[in-house]
């Protein structure tokens, strides 16, 4: 079974603490996405996890080795990055950057591997696209492509479906979120409502630290969202799909007089969290 955990992970930077004494774990399979406010450490996190950064304190292991000791090949194979921002050393036609990302492990059949994933991740008319020619959300679907080309039994994705518009987005994490099917996924989200709408369980970081670790349903009807982003947010659910939309900040007007106007504007059941 693979896992992926953090032991009370710490990391200083420039004398700043941007990771403090975290103990986090994913094992087997489950998706998981982390979220938090700007500067709470979340694509810190994400980069020790994939072994780019190493924690000033603690330890990050992957099974049952310390994630500094696993084979370069083998931390391949079984971690999937992606990273927020990513663009090859030199332009590159989409398909043989997806051949390189196949052939970097080995994996025999490259060429019809390939055609498989421009099938499955529907981005076979961008084959032959040079890299310079994509948009922004073009590039990071081919970006994820090409890191779960291998089938990596862990993915870790940094604020995946930033750049997309609507409709892409939603394909985005639903494909990554699905991947906890089968193995782990970890994913930094800034889009809340598809973080609780798709992800198993949500990570809240605040300050370099998680102030609370749960399942999507069970943090969903909490205060913890407030507490973390000091806005108040309006709740609903529509066919047991949850939604989370900004409401207004902390030490605006009364809950009770702002969800009676969200209330007469959505579709839905409307009800802010306790304060």
């Amino acid at each position: 079974m693979v896992s992926l955990v953090a032991h009370n992970l710490s990391l200083i930077r420039a004398g700043k603490l941007l990771l403090d004494d975290i103990s986090l774990s994913a094992r087997g399979a489950g998706s998981i996405a982390i979220i938090g406010p700007n500067g709470a450490g979340k694509s810190t996190l994400l980069k020790t996890f994939a072994g780019l950064l190493y924690p000033s304190a603690g330890a990050v292991a992957l099974g049952d080795q310390a994630l500094q000791h696993v084979p370069a090949d083998e931390r391949a194979r079984t971690i999937g990055y992606m990273p927020q921002h990513f663009a090859p050393h030199w332009d590159i036609r989409v398909r043989d950057l997806l051949r390189i990302s196949v052939e970097r492990v080995g994996t025999a059949a490259a060429a019809v591997r390939v055609d498989e994933v421009l099938t499955t991740h529907a981005i076979g008319d961008f084959a032959n696209r040079w890299w310079s020619t994509l948009s922004g959300g073009e590039s990071a679907r081919i970006l994820l492509a090409m890191v779960t080309a291998i089938d990596p039994p862990i993915l870790l994705a940094d604020e995946p479906a930033a750049a997309l518009d609507p409709l892409y987005r939603l394909d985005m994490i639903e494909r990554i979120a699905k991947r906890g099917r089968t193995g782990i996924c970890i994913a930094v989200m800034h889009d809340i409502d598809l973080a609780f709408r798709f992800f198993d369980r949500i990570v809240m970081m605040k300050n370099g630290q998680v102030v609370a670790d749960g399942s999507a349903a069970e943090l969903f009807e909490t205060s913890h969202l407030e507490e973390t982003f000091g806005v108040r947010f309006l709740r609903s659910k529509i066919d047991n799909v949850r939604f989370a939309g900004i409401g207004w900040p902390t030490g605006s007007p009364s809950a009770k007089q702002v969800a009676v106007v969200g209330a007469r504007s959505t579709v839905g059941i409307v009800k802010a969290a306790p304060l």
